[in-house]
């Protein structure tokens, strides 16, 4: 069934693979004490001094009774006298199944975790957690959450994981959370934003939807969207949608072009150049070949065959052989196969090495492996060294029992929905309030989730692209793992939010 596929197309698919799935068996333990400590880092407009609250919230059903337990850090600047008119984003990862390590120890947190720039696989530990000077915390107060089944959070009582797996349960339970936590903070009047990456990008406009269109309506000011996926139809390489192969092929071109892959690099000045001809071609000569099928002529097709091979790289054989539609799988093997080397998915800047070369698709993702111990182990010193949270409960990063029991269904039927897409809350949320404001960010080496995907998505359902700011950085789909693309994704970041920080 068509809803049961969509599953394929984001984060999760190559982390699942790796050492850090997590079952979570850990349902019934009951909430923790919040945690407060104090703490000063050297911030980008100096000394910054703020407060960290860590823990669980325990959330409550309609009769009353205990449902999940919520697990979050939250950051408070502490020299603030007036925290109502103070930014307030919640920031969450994707998966489904991730904890919201990713961005917090990637890019909006405090602290931040070395890694090379160069794409090359992370060394064993230890490894170096360090000030983060780019944080957003001296201009915003900033709420990590972590979706039951992945961190320390958990279903509790007569509830279990399951009730809370699906986009409509995630996104109201994670809803629930934030309505809690501005009565509990007082924070009603802030302005407030959703920050998430990748699947974090469709719960965010889910819970869009459920704050300002649910009971005691809750307006946001915006939404930051790192690595977005909204609309699945232009990311899932199904039987009989063409619409992937045309929103994917904009990212080969990138990653043959970073790795001299192209027969006639020499020809464009710089990679935005090249982009926008590929971008140009995809929606013109490439998509009506696609759309005629069978009936495309013998012209066209070689024509098309010829451009495919100019831009992906890709030999002219195999071009044809696969009937001008080439998966991302397919691909990410066979761009260098005759080096022996496979690409990445997260980010294809990342090379791995295969135990056989002539498969169809890479064993795991090199961009992935390469960077998840440092991430796992540099959360779990934290939590203990700065946080002061020493639990023997395990903290679940990722977690495969999360993602392979999630519910695709939103809408009332699988035939209703057809693919999964969450764009028209956004652009739904922009007609109804004024001030909500899109911010988008693309990593042009991003094979989970493809730039041209995404503009594709935002240039439907109505959007008023006056507020849609959209950022693109020479990296993969976690582009703050590139140095100078963090340095701009941050800047990037605070020149949107700028508007409330005067």
């Amino acid at each position: 069934m068509m809803v049961k596929k969509i599953s394929i197309s984001f984060l999760f698919v190559t982390l699942i693979t790796t050492s850090l799935i997590a079952k979570s068996d850990e349902v019934g333990i009951l909430p923790f004490d919040l945690v407060e400590t104090k703490h000063s880092i050297r911030g980008k407009n100096g000394k910054l001094n703020y407060t960290a609250v860590a823990g669980d919230t325990e959330l409550k059903d309609s009769k009353g009774k205990p449902k999940a337990s919520i697990f979050s850090t939250a950051y408070f600047r502490s020299d603030v006298k007036n925290t109502s008119e103070r930014p307030l984003i919640f920031v969450f990862n994707g998966g489904p199944g991730s904890s919201s390590v990713w961005l917090h120890l990637g890019v909006f947190g405090p602290k931040i975790v070395q890694i090379p720039s160069d794409a090359q696989a992370v060394p064993a530990p230890p490894y170096t957690l360090k000030d983060n000077a780019l944080t957003l915390l001296d201009i915003a107060d900033m709420v990590f959450i972590d979706p039951v089944g992945t961190g320390y959070s958990t279903a509790l009582g007569e509830y279990e994981g399951k009730d809370f797996w699906g986009v409509r349960q995630d996104a109201e339970i994670m809803s629930d959370f934030v309505r809690q936590f501005i009565t509990k903070y007082q924070r009603w009047n802030s302005p407030k934003y959703l920050a998430g990456e990748s699947y974090g990008t469709t719960r965010a406009a889910v819970m869009v939807k459920e704050l300002q269109e649910g009971w005691g309506s809750i307006d946001l000011n915006g939404v930051f969207l790192i690595s977005s996926i909204v609309d699945f139809q232009a990311g899932d390489f199904n039987t009989g949608n063409d619409l992937p192969f045309i929103t994917f092929l904009p990212t080969y071109a990138a990653t043959a072009w970073y790795h001299n892959a192209l027969p006639n690099k020499e020809n464009y000045a710089d990679l935005p150049t090249f982009i926008e001809e590929v971008r140009t071609f995809a929606m013109t000569e490439y998509a009506s070949a696609l759309i005629l099928g069978q009936n495309v002529s013998k012209e066209a097709f070689t024509n098309v065959v010829d451009r495919l091979h100019e831009y992906t790289g890709l030999s002219k054989k195999y071009l044809e052989q696969t009937n001008l539609r080439i998966d991302e799988m397919l691909f990410m093997k066979e761009l260098l196969r005759d080096r022996g080397l496979s690409v990445g998915r997260l980010d294809s800047r990342y090379l791995g090495v295969d135990a056989s070369n002539v498969g169809a698709r890479f064993d795991t993702d090199p961009s992935s492996y390469a960077i998840d111990g440092a991430y796992t182990a540099a959360m779990q010193t934290y939590l203990a060294s700065d946080l002061n949270i020493l639990r023997q409960q395990r903290y679940n990063i990722l977690s495969g029992e999360v993602f392979s029991n999630w519910d695709w269904l939103y809408e009332g039927s699988a035939r209703s929905q057809g693919y999964l897409n969450t764009g028209h809350f956004l652009s739904r949320a922009q007609r109804q309030n004024p001030s909500f404001r899109i911010f988008i960010a693309n990593g042009y080496y991003d094979l989970a989730t493809p730039f041209f995907a995404t503009e594709y998505s935002f240039s439907r359902s109505g959007f008023d692209t006056q507020r849609i700011t959209m950022k693109y950085y020479e990296s993969g789909h976690m582009m703050y793992i590139h140095h100078p693309s963090l340095k701009k994704l941050a800047d990037d970041m605070r020149a949107f939010l700028s508007i409330y920080t005067n």
